[in-house]
């Protein structure tokens, strides 16, 4: 192409400074707070969709890492958070320091400066260590600690990631606790005063312990989100199983199949009935890809109309499941040709451009260029709305692409 938009990424990620929580939870709460601990790995093991690490003690044999303690959790940082700039062959299941990873997975300017060398103008960036819907404070004993450290992020989100140094290219996405949809609702309603309109949520709850999207008990949050017009995002494994088939299947059964989670939850908001007590929410799911969209439209439809008498959808989904998700749904994708040749099937307003930097999926520093290989047979206009239009539109940015603040 001539010319190539400049990339509006709504799938991209944050590793966190050890900083955010030590200097923003209440000093009575700093030392029980997440916090970083450089300590040995012993063993770490990732099959069956299922990560395992093992942190040594000191004087332990074992490559030095940085680990996030917090309560009973040990997680350390890996190569698989942040893979970007090294060759693919040496993107392997290890546990790394700060030190040893790129500088824009965790430093704002840094992190502007590879934006620029992957013609990426804006990006909104999912958690690390908070997974990626905060199911590490949901799954805490301490439910006040939890909550503090929802806010305590969410600051460090909107204040210092996306604050001013950021130029208004770096958009913020929020969490919520959430145990407690009242609380959830709250947090959205405070983000929204403040400019957020995104705020990260499970693909499937009930993995997490949690109601399912077709019970009422969502109602209080998502009729925060309709009303302040904060979309729900939701990326792939926020629901704390990858898909896999076996609990000894490599991690490329998994790597294959992610698209999986996003497709059963789709299914699940589309015949639930909540778009049409919310008319104006809006939903997008992050790395899930694009292509399989299409058939699970064609199916759902036939399931909605076919099977209305013992479906238990009949008196709640009021229109074809295909017309809401025009209405409600977006798909998110960063390397997806068989999709893009199957747009009008999926419809160009409902489809978003990524990157994930840093994640090792990435196609930093390559965006643009996989971007024109891909999209070469569209035309100009539906590009622009592929690349940056739609992601202005929904994520309330200004005409230029940029976050406005609060």
């Amino acid at each position: 192409m001539e010319t190539f938009p400049k990339i509006i990424s709504v799938d991209d990620h944050t590793v966190e400074p050890p900083h955010v929580w030590r200097d923003r939870l209440p000093s009575r709460h700093r030392e029980a707070g997440p916090r970083i601990v450089r300590a040995p790995l012993k063993e770490m093991t990732f099959v069956g969709g299922k990560f395992a690490p093992t942190m040594g003690e000191p004087g332990d044999e074992g490559p030095l890492a940085d680990w996030w303690v917090y309560e009973d959790l040990r997680r350390p940082l890996t190569r698989l958070d942040t893979a970007v700039g090294y060759d693919r062959d040496e993107v392997r299941l290890e546990a790394i320091t700060y030190e040893q990873m790129r500088p824009g997975s965790y430093d704002v300017r840094a992190r502007l400066a590879d934006m620029d060398v992957n013609h990426v103008q804006s990006a909104l960036c999912f958690p690390t260590f908070p997974r990626f819907c905060g199911q590490t404070f949901t799954e805490a004993e301490d439910r006040e600690l939890g909550l503090l450290g929802v806010r305590a992020y969410n600051d460090w989100m909107v204040e210092e990631w996306c604050g001013p140094q950021a130029q208004g290219r770096l958009i913020p996405l929020t969490l919520v606790p959430l145990w407690d949809a009242e609380l959830a609702a709250a947090e959205v309603r405070r983000n929204a005063a403040r400019g957020v309109r995104a705020v990260c949520f499970s693909e499937i709850p009930p993995r997490l312990g949690l109601p399912s999207v077709h019970t009422d008990a969502w109602d209080p949050f998502l009729r925060a989100c309709d009303e302040t017009g904060t979309v729900v995002a939701m990326h792939i494994g926020s629901s704390s199983r990858m898909p896999s088939t076996s609990e000894d299947a490599p991690p490329a059964v998994g790597s294959t199949i992610t698209f999986a989670n996003c497709c059963l939850s789709m299914v699940d908001w589309l015949m639930s009935g909540v778009f049409d007590r919310f008319p104006h929410l809006k939903i997008m799911y992050a790395e899930g890809q694009i292509g399989w969209i299409p058939y699970i439209l064609e199916r759902a439809d036939v399931v909605w109309e076919e099977n209305r008498g013992w479906g238990g959808v009949a008196d709640k989904v009021l229109r074809p499941p295909s017309e809401l998700f025009a209405a409600h749904v977006y798909g998110c994708f960063f390397d997806d040709a068989f999709g893009l040749r199957n747009v009008e099937s999926i419809g160009v307003p409902n489809i978003l451009y990524e990157t994930d930097y840093p994640h090792s999926d990435s196609t930093w520093p390559r965006s643009r260029e996989v971007g024109e290989e891909q999209m070469g047979h569209l035309s100009a206009d539906v590009v622009e709305r592929i690349v940056r239009g739609n992601a202005i539109d929904l994520l309330g940015l200004t005409d230029d692409g940029l976050w406005p603040g609060p």
